[in-house]
């Protein structure tokens, strides 16, 4: 099994519990993370279930999750309404890197009039 990316120790910790003052966030995105590489799937798991795993409430793993989509750090489904939800844990930093590496060599973004006049001067 592989590593956890550095970024979700030097970076995501920091920013989820130390930022947003939300540790049960950070919690639920390391263990879903975690049985999503044991499964090599997305992790389907009743609210109940996610929070007897990690020892937290119910209520607690329902707003983790929660945050978790709004931070675009988890994507849920539901095959019915009444289903458990299914999450896939999403890993935003690395298509930064790789939009990053993927421009052109010698290419520079865009920029504004105003730059491009100070470069000339």
């Amino acid at each position: 099994m592989q590593p956890l990316d550095d970024y979700v120790f030097d970076v995501l910790m920091r920013d989820l519990v130390g930022h947003d003052r939300k540790p049960a966030s950070y919690l639920v995105y390391l263990w879903l993370a975690a049985e999503q590489r044991r499964r090599e799937d997305a992790v389907q798991i009743s609210y109940q279930d996610l929070a007897e795993n990690i020892g937290i409430s119910k209520s607690a793993a329902q707003a983790a999750a929660g945050w978790l989509v709004k931070r675009k750090l988890l994507a849920v489904s539901k095959e019915s309404v009444t289903a458990a939800p299914k999450y896939a844990v999403l890993t935003p930093w690395r298509n930064a890197i790789a939009g990053t590496r993927s421009q052109a060599p010698g290419k520079s973004k865009p920029s504004d009039s105003k730059s491009q006049s100070r470069e000339r001067e």
